[in-house]
């Protein structure tokens, strides 16, 4: 294991970039629709999906996630504005996609997360939990298909110290809000984690 840790290790030498700059999110508009993000694995903590005719995307003023490991259980907590485009300030929500599943190796820190390098996650799975937040209210939602894949897991060291993981995939699901059946399509995301929310048992 620590070997295939020092493989993905990159080491960034820069005199100027500092790490709170790791925190920020870039969007870098995707050259086939510009209202998503480009696919990029450089940890710009951006994510976005199209959501029925609107975009689920990350924005500079809300954290785009948080990951939490409880009792085996890994949730990835996936939050941005719900808007007609990525240029739209009128007619938008935040809204938090919250995605379970079980892990079977124990996980501590950030550093563990490099045993989701190259998984695919099956959202249909029943032991998979898919839940959407939108104007202060949570809902369960029943996945019909869907995957959540990690394509890369990268550890990142700035000026000889690791800072986070970066975490780069694509995603997307068919599922029942109630009884209303709706998809998110052609997702993608690249975050960065420099830390893992661990709850007791």
């Amino acid at each position: 294991m620590k070997t295939f840790c020092n493989i993905l290790c990159i080491l960034l030498v820069s005199t100027c970039s500092e790490p709170y700059e790791m925190e920020e999110t870039i969007f870098i508009p995707d050259e086939k629709d510009k209202n998503l993000p480009a696919y990029t694995e450089w940890g710009y903590n951006s994510f976005g999906i199209v959501y029925e005719r609107m975009y689920f995307f990350s924005t500079r003023n809300i954290v785009p996630c948080k990951v939490i490991y409880q009792n085996g259980i890994l949730r990835f907590s996936i939050s941005g504005r719900l808007a007609p485009s990525y240029s739209s300030y009128s007619n938008n929500e935040n809204m938090t996609l919250s995605i379970s599943f079980p892990v079977a190796e124990p996980m501590r820190v950030y550093q563990d997360l490099t045993v989701l390098h190259k998984k695919k996650i099956d959202l249909s799975d029943s032991s998979c939990t898919v839940t959407l937040t939108r104007s202060g209210k949570t809902e369960d939602v029943s996945v019909q298909t869907g995957h959540f894949t990690i394509n890369r897991v990268q550890l990142i060291r700035i000026d000889e110290k690791e800072n986070r993981a970066i975490l780069s995939g694509v995603f997307e699901l068919l599922f029942w809000r109630a009884t209303i059946p709706e998809t998110m399509l052609n997702g993608r995301f690249d975050f960065g984690v420099s830390h893992l929310f661990v709850l007791p048992q």
